[in-house]
């Protein structure tokens, strides 16, 4: 068994999970800005605008907040544990300040509250219907004067003199985006945001910055190679602190399959604190990044409360006995707990499809939660191969047990389901889709069949030398033996006598009585020529379709005397049936074809209807056809194999 997945950066970098929660929508029903702080990369410019738009929509926001904090706090007093969250930014600024404080006019709350309002249309779809220059926003001169007066307010180097007549207004305003935008809270007054190499890990290259200009700045100048793209992402300003210090916590999960998708949650988990007491007034990650492979290098602050530990871990359970004490004891299995394990669930969902799911195969991740000040946990990011060194005796603890745990799921389950699986949980096993059961293709086309119209029969061109074809009568008695269809039949016996042509005289073959009488019919019609004087009577068989089934009694007699004595057919010298014609100048004469007939139409046979081949006896009765023999040839009339008229 292997211990990793192959193909997951789709959520173990950091760059994949910031694409992956844009797609969650499609995948569950649940919104990644509940869980996910915001996130954008930096390595395309449309992104890069994307993110100008929202910190410059972050800019007026906070501006907002700091006209209800200024207001908020003059009608209550602030502990020390509120003024260290909010650094300063909020405290009270007295009417007559002193000369290095700039006023700022009620103009620029005004301005923030229009591209607030602006942001509320938006999102209500109101801004379809304008037109482009009425829904044109502020201009780059006007963003760039908001953003540095911003800039001055919040660093406690401007004051805004009348922001109580903007406190409606600005109070009016944050609830309609509150509604609508879950990471309100979360967003604070600095506009504070985290820079992040988009696949590195351990808080390697992590920073913090508050003012766009260096942020871009720095993505334009270092140019970093391709697979090092930065993505930047919202830094939680109003994190939980315990003993006014900031933490994180290291959430393990196990996925044993993924197909189906099965998911083990541990029940365990331990918490990080940073070294020194958390303050906005300074960016330096030892405040704020709670990793431990940064803090280990650090000393622990001389101002941090006694009350946390030297070595900056908890246990969940020393956690859930801190919020007991403070009557918070109910919070960690009703919000903390379950909202991790949903976050886990939704995010392995969204990389389901792009994880190559290969079996005796699992992996252990660690999962990086950041807890508001409402307890409601934010999914930072998640690390695949999580340490499991023993640097702390709450590591060396925790560690040994969850990769021993670890082993009971993927090894010891298999020989029994029922045993002991320590503090995993199954969290989500992906239901098991049954196929259809195969019954082979049943592939049907219904319809009506159709029949190609049959074409009607072209007349025969005449030619000078002699008479034209509508002067001949056609013998008023067809040949039946043309009709007779031997397919079904046996074959007679004299198909199997070997003809020979000798000293040019015509070879024997039986015929039908019928065709005897065409036989002594040309006879007569031959001599009446020569007697007349040149008019001719040609004898014709006229052909047709071997589809017709017109009733004939004499057919039916031949028929069942064909049946009744097979060796009835006697051999005897057929004399000739049709003259040889000839032109004035003695060459043989050749019908004319109709213009557009095809060439390769088969004439068919007088005896038994089949096809004659260029030479020899026909294929399917083996007789040899008077027609073909006396020099005869085959005109054909119409497309349909078979149709046509014999002459000489």
């Amino acid at each position: 068994m292997l211990n990793h997945y192959g193909k997951t950066a789709s959520f173990t970098t950091k760059i994949g999970l910031c694409v992956s929660m844009r797609s969650l929508p499609w995948y569950v029903q649940a919104n990644p800005d509940t869980f996910f702080p915001r996130c954008y990369s930096l390595c395309t410019e449309s992104e890069k605008q994307e993110f100008l738009d929202d910190f410059r929509q972050t800019v007026a926001s906070s501006i907002l907040k700091w006209v209800v904090s200024q207001q908020s706090s003059r009608s209550k007093p602030r502990s020390r544990r509120e003024e260290a969250r909010d650094g300063g930014a909020s405290r009270k600024v007295p009417e007559g300040a002193g000369p290095r404080l700039m006023g700022l006019s009620g103009q620029f709350v005004d301005v923030a509250c229009k591209v607030c309002k602006a942001y509320l249309g938006r999102l209500e779809h109101e801004d379809i219907d304008l037109t482009e220059d009425s829904a044109m926003g502020l201009t780059e001169d006007e963003w760039n004067d908001l953003t540095q007066q911003y800039y001055s307010l919040v660093h406690g180097e401007a004051f805004i003199p009348s922001s109580r007549n903007h406190f409606s207004q600005c109070q009016a305003l944050l609830n309609k985006i509150t509604s609508v935008n879950p990471q309100t809270e979360i967003d604070g007054l600095r506009n504070i945001w985290i820079i992040k190499p988009a696949a590195k890990s351990r808080g390697r290259d992590i920073v913090c910055m508050n003012h766009v200009e260096e942020i871009l700045e720095l993505v334009a100048v270092d140019q970093p190679p391709a697979k090092d793209k930065w993505v930047v992402q919202k830094y939680i300003e109003t994190p939980l602190l315990i003993y006014d210090t900031k933490f994180d916590i290291r959430q393990w999960f196990l996925v044993t399959d993924w197909n189906p998708l099965t998911i083990w949650f541990y029940k365990e988990s331990y918490l990080r604190f940073s070294t020194q007491r958390f303050s906005l007034d300074k960016l330096d990650s030892a405040i704020h990044l709670c990793n431990n492979s940064i803090q280990k290098h650090l000393k622990n602050d001389k101002d941090r409360s006694p009350l946390l530990p030297c070595h900056n871990m908890w246990t969940s359970t020393r956690f859930q006995e801190y919020l007991q004490k403070r009557g918070r004891g109910a919070v960690w299995s009703s919000v903390i707990y379950p909202s991790m394990k949903r976050a886990i669930t939704n995010t392995m969902k969204v990389a389901q499809d792009h994880v190559e799911p290969r079996k005796n195969s699992f992996e252990l991740y660690g999962a990086d939660f950041i807890l508001g000040r409402d307890f409601r946990p934010w999914l930072i990011e998640i690390n695949s191969s999580p340490t499991m060194h023993a640097s702390t005796p709450v590591t060396a603890q925790l560690c040994a047990q969850v990769q021993e745990d670890t082993i009971k799921v993927v090894v010891d389950r298999k020989a029994d389901r029922n045993c002991d699986i320590g503090n995993f949980e199954l969290l989500w096993k992906q239901p098991a889709v049954e196929l259809p059961t195969s019954q082979g293709s049943d592939l049907l086309v219904e319809g009506v069949g159709m029949r190609k119209a049959r074409k009607p029969m072209p007349a025969i061109p005449s030619v000078d030398v002699v008479p034209p074809l509508s002067d001949i009568h056609p013998l008023k008695q067809r040949c039946p033996s043309a009709m007779l269809d031997l397919g079904g039949g046996p074959p007679l016996m004299a198909l199997h006598q070997d003809f020979t042509l000798k000293d040019g005289q015509v070879l024997p073959c039986s015929l039908p009585v019928h065709l005897h009488r065409l036989v002594e019919r040309s006879a007569k019609a031959k001599s009446g020529h020569r007697e007349s004087g040149g008019k001719i009577e040609l004898p014709s068989c006229t052909s047709r379709h071997p589809d017709y089934k017109a009733p004939c009694p004499t057919l039916a007699k031949a028929e069942s005397d064909r049946h009744s004595d097979p060796n009835s057919l006697h051999v005897h010298p057929l004399p000739s049936v049709l003259p040889s014609v000839k032109t004035v100048e003695g060459a043989p004469f050749q019908p004319p074809r109709p213009p557009g007939l095809p060439r390769a139409l088969p004439a068919p046979c007088l005896v038994c209807r089949g096809s004659l081949p260029p030479a020899g006896p026909c294929k399917r009765c083996r007789s040899f056809c008077a027609a073909v023999l006396q020099g005869a040839s085959f005109v054909p009339l119409g497309d349909e194999p078979g149709s046509g008229l014999w002459t000489p």
